[in-house]
This record gives C-alpha cells, sequence and structure tokens, in this order.
C-alpha cells in the first residue's frame, strides 16, 4: 500500500525543467554580426588617405540605398510611415542618428590614425558603460558582480590615462556615444531596420552637403581610384548588413548569450591592432586591458548564471 501511494506522487511532481536549445540561426547571425565588426578595421584600412567625414558621409547614403530597398522588399513602408508622424520617436532618432555619427566618425579617424587599439578598448568598455547608463540615468539597480566590474573598469581607465592617456578620449568617447545610441534607441517607439533607415535618413542631407563641399575644394576621393569609389560604395553593405544580422540574432538569442557573443568584436579588433596594425601595447595599455576583462569576465559570469537560474526556476 505504501508503494502504491508514493507512485501517484511521483507522477504528480514535476519533470526537471529541459536545457533551453541554442537557436543555431540565431547563433550564426550573432556570430556573422559581430564577426563582420570585429573585421572592419581591415575594411576601413582600404580607404586609408580618404577624408574621415567623406567615409561616414559615403557610409550613411550608400546605407540609406541599401535600406530603402530593404523596406521595399519586406514592405515595411507604413512603419516608416508611422514614426515620421510621431514627433517623439523623430526626435530621438535625430539623436540617435547625431550619436552614431560621432561614433562612426571618431572610430574611422581612430583607424586610420593608428589607434585601433584605443578603439577596441572603447567597444570592451561599452557593455559597462551601458550598466553605468543604466544606474544614473534609468535608476537601476547593480548587483555585486556589477559594481566589481565597474569599479575594475573605472581603475583601468585611470591607469590608462595617467600611463598613455594621449588615446584614451577615443575610447571614451566611442564607449559613450554607442552607450547613449543604444539608451536611445532603448526608448524609441521604432524597429531596429526602420530606426536605421531614418536615421540615416536625417543624417543623407549633411552627408550630401559635405560632399558637395568637398568636391568643390577638390578633395573629393570618390570616383578618384577603383579602391577606394568600390570600398566607399560596399561601406553600405557593411553597415547594414552587420546591423541586420544583429536585429535577427537579438530576437532569437537569450540576452545571456547575446551578451557574451559581444566580446567577439573588440577582441578580434585588439588582435588586428598588435598584429597586423604592428600597434605598441604599453605596460599602461596591458593593465587597463587586464582590469577590464577582469571586470567583463565577472559581468558575463554573472549574467550567465542568473539567466540560468532564471530559465530553472
Amino acid at each position: 500500500m505504501q508503494h502504491r501511494a508514493y507512485l501517484p506522487r511521483m507522477a504528480r511532481s514535476d519533470p526537471p525543467p529541459a536545457p533551453q536549445r541554442l537557436d543555431r540561426a540565431g547563433l550564426i547571425q550573432g556570430l556573422g554580426a559581430y564577426g563582420i565588426w570585429g573585421v572592419l578595421p581591415l575594411f576601413f584600412w582600404l580607404l586609408q588617405g580618404v577624408d574621415a567625414a567623406e567615409v561616414v558621409a559615403g557610409r550613411v547614403l550608400w546605407s540609406l540605398g541599401l535600406l530603402v530597398i530593404v523596406i521595399l522588399a519586406m514592405r515595411r513602408g507604413q512603419a516608416i510611415v508611422a514614426a515620421l508622424r510621431n514627433p517623439r520617436a523623430m526626435l530621438l532618432l535625430t539623436a540617435s542618428a547625431a550619436l552614431i555619427s560621432v561614433n562612426w566618425l571618431v572610430y574611422i579617424w581612430a583607424i586610420h590614425n593608428g589607434h585601433v587599439l584605443e578603439g577596441s578598448l572603447g567597444y570592451f568598455l561599452n557593455p559597462l558603460v551601458n550598466v553605468l547608463l543604466g544606474v544614473v540615468l534609468l535608476r537601476e539597480k547593480l548587483g555585486r558582480a556589477q559594481v566589481i566590474a565597474v569599479v575594475l573598469a573605472g581603475v583601468g581607465v585611470a591607469v590608462l590615462a595617467i600611463g598613455a592617456g594621449q588615446g584614451i578620449w577615443i575610447s571614451l568617447t566611442l564607449a559613450f556615444s554607442f552607450g547613449f545610441y543604444g539608451l536611445v534607441r532603448k526608448v524609441a517607439p521604432v524597429g531596429a531596420l526602420e530606426g536605421l533607415t531614418l536615421e540615416t535618413a536625417i543624417l543623407a542631407p549633411f552627408g550630401l552637403a559635405y560632399l558637395f563641399w568637398l568636391s568643390s575644394h577638390g578633395g573629393l576621393a570618390f570616383g578618384q581610384e577603383a579602391l577606394p569609389t568600390a570600398a566607399l560604395v560596399a561601406s553600405g553593405v557593411v553597415t547594414a548588413v552587420p546591423l541586420l544580422l544583429f536585429a535577427g540574432a537579438a530576437r532569437r538569442l537569450p540576452y545571456s548569450t547575446l551578451g557574451l557573443l559581444q566580446y567577439l568584436a573588440p577582441t578580434m579588433q585588439f588582435i588586428l591592432a598588435i598584429s597586423f596594425f604592428g600597434e605598441q601595447m604599453t605596460l599602461a595599455h596591458a593593465l587597463c586591458f587586464a582590469l577590464i576583462w577582469t571586470g567583463l569576465a565577472i559581468f558575463g559570469i554573472d549574467n550567465f548564471l542568473t539567466a540560468r537560474r532564471r530559465r530553472i526556476a
């Protein structure tokens, strides 16, 4: 009797939760997005000698052309019209367009002027800057691991500023401009594809005006030589494709997985900086990166364990 009474209790108990399977398509999209971003220094190296602002202007205009084709092919025109009719959305997209243009300009200038190392540092800092902005502006609360990670990153930046401070402004500008960009896009009531399309549309008149000015002063590189011209045209693809892949990955992958993948791009850029570009890594750089990598490891492990506990609960 005791044995038969025991069986129903076992039958009624819930089975242990099955582990969540990783979406293969989402993983491929995420690896594709961050892989392309990781080799961007090589692409912009092809545009060495071209004015950085002309590269940004070309990137904006060719991206817009590609995105318009994608919008029409996916029949997302109504979403664009809805955003255009929303004053709050357009105000936020104007702000995000300004932020991403600053980010692109500084990043391309850094590559053209031998600061790929500082550029990679900026994107290593970005996740921790996002945490900091969440605390200061969104009143989010930090866990112990997040506090430790942010403090270690702050110490690392201070070490670099004291030991080799001439390039720290590049890292901080990239980290904070992209951090604020992500924050603005987070609250903007617009999808990823529509938002990027409208951002490039907002920037397009400024890009065109600069190209006309550059042409009138004899400094326009576009159309002068085959390689820079082809690279400027391809910059639209290089800009839009990883962002579209990222949007797809964000919908398919757990946040913790996406959070770990984001370190792929700056890691690849760091390797390129000290190998292909031959940039010198000073003691201050080494200490700074060591502190930030330690903070990121703590931050990433904590995010992974938190997400795992939530799936099990």
